[in-house]
């Protein structure tokens, strides 16, 4: 049964942050993340020659202790009382404590083959995707306590994704070139040490100059304090929390695919240099960013569900031309078609969760963004998981077990990780999205009731 939300004492409204101050904070979270996801195959595998199998093994594991820990993190960010806000100690915290992490993760001894190479990979993955998670998750919280109208968050959302993508064009797109051109070579590992060092600085002051100018609401700290298990059994009785979760985990599942695969894509599928990833990386990422000034204002229009919609199909189609590149013109004319719909998703996927985050706070009086982020956060651990058991059905059906063993036919094989899968991914996104609508909410403490196109209540 819906509650209303329990008084906060004299209303305080704290003065509006600047959308481009809170969206900066993207570029930073963005750029050790990317490195490591878009990196790690062609560094432990190809490089230092882990087994697909063991990276599987790791990829599994490290999902489920992320599963786990995700939902506690996000508790306690909500449950934190500081004059300095709820989230902001937590990003504080965590931005060091990943650029170190990823600093490790780079830095494996040449010398470390077998289990203690698996041993090394796997501690330090999970350190990453957890101090990740600590920050996104208190990052992703601000976005619907800064901005309750859904107008306003689709401009500060708009921003933020620009700026990812420009962290991705510098930690995908350049990184190839700096690992294996400028700082180190294509069978050598400095490279990537280096290239760690210099992301893992800009992260740091990115985010902390982020957090520190957020201005969070501290009525959202007056109210009563979450208790884990209610709120826990609350989040998963919810029906909207599983249908927007696993449709999203569609999407997200195959950009994972696509972050993870390009390089040796570019290398076995394209039959070129590693360092020409570059160009396909880059224009999609060109495309996307100034999709997204366009994407914003369809939106407005048409609301968030039904721009959602569209921009999944959108992708799914983009995936089935890109299966048929040969070369890197070809690719980069599909890379187009991937760059309009991603730029879609990446305008609009955050502000569906948003609209569930707003629906919670009405029925449940409580505002608990950083716990209901984080359970959503389940879904985004299954990319390890279907990414781990992606490449290792690449060794079962089609012989690539690392790059010293590539099999009769990597250049297939990697045409199936980056195209095929995410077709059928998004295809099932795409029809999921259009079974069920996610109605609009106003929670009284956070602002203004909302002004966006009037979509069905529910």
């Amino acid at each position: 049964m819906s509650q209303p939300l329990p008084a906060a004492g004299p209303a305080v409204v704290p003065a509006r942050t600047p959308a481009w101050r809170y969206a900066i904070g993207m570029f930073g979270t963005s750029i050790p993340i990317n490195m490591i996801k878009g990196s790690m195959i062609l560094y432990y595998v190809d490089i230092l020659g882990l087994d697909v199998r063991a990276y599987g093994v790791v990829m599994v594991i490290y999902a489920i202790i992320d599963a786990i820990d995700n939902p506690v993190l996000g508790h306690l960010s909500d449950r934190t009382r500081t004059r300095f806000g709820r989230r902001r100690p937590w990003l504080l915290v965590g931005a060091p404590m990943l650029a170190a992490c990823m600093i490790a993760f780079f830095s494996a001894p040449e010398s470390l083959d077998g289990l203690g190479l698996v041993l090394w990979f796997a501690v330090f993955a999970i350190l990453c995707e957890a101090f990740d998670s600590m920050l996104n998750a208190n990052y992703g919280a601000l976005l619907p306590e800064l901005y309750p109208v859904e107008r306003d968050r689709a401009v500060a959302n708009g921003l933020r994704q620009g700026f990812q993508l420009v962290a991705l064009v510098i930690s995908l797109a350049v990184t190839p070139l700096l690992t294996t051109s400028i700082f180190g070579t294509e069978e050598t590992t400095e490279g990537f040490r280096t290239t760690a060092v210099i992301y893992a600085a800009i992260a740091v002051a990115v985010i902390v100059f982020m957090a520190l100018s957020a201005r969070e609401n501290p009525r959202y700290s007056t109210v009563e304090r979450p208790q884990l298990f209610r709120s826990i059994w609350s989040i998963l009785s919810n029906p909207l929390f599983w249908k927007v979760g696993l449709t999203s985990a569609c999407y997200g599942i195959s950009m994972a695919l696509v972050l993870t695969g390009i390089q040796l894509y570019v290398r076995y599928s394209l039959g070129l240099p590693v360092a020409n990833a570059l160009y396909l990386q880059g224009i999609v990422i060109l495309i996307t960013a100034a999709g997204l000034a366009v994407w914003t204002q369809v939106i407005a229009r048409k609301g968030a569900l039904w721009t959602w919609r569209l921009a999944f199909a959108l992708l799914a189609a983009s995936f089935a031309v890109l299966l048929f590149a040969d070369s890197v013109a070809t690719a980069i004319a599909a890379g187009v078609l991937v760059g309009v719909g991603w730029s879609g998703m990446l305008a609009t996927n955050d502000l569906i969760t948003a609209r569930v985050l707003d629906g919670d706070a009405v029925r449940n009086g409580q505002h608990r963004e950083g716990l209901f982020l984080s359970a959503f956060g389940f879904f985004g651990r299954l990319n390890g998981i279907v990414t781990g058991l992606a490449l290792t059905s690449l060794g079962v059906f089609f012989g690539y077990n690392s790059g010293d063993d590539p099999g009769d036919n990597p250049g297939l094989a990697f045409r199936m990780y980056l195209c095929v899968y995410p077709f059928v991914l998004t295809a099932i996104g795409a029809v999921a999205s259009r079974l069920f609508t996610v109605p609009l909410h106003a929670p009284e403490a956070a602002g203004q009731p909302d002004q966006a196109p009037k979509e069905p209540v529910g």
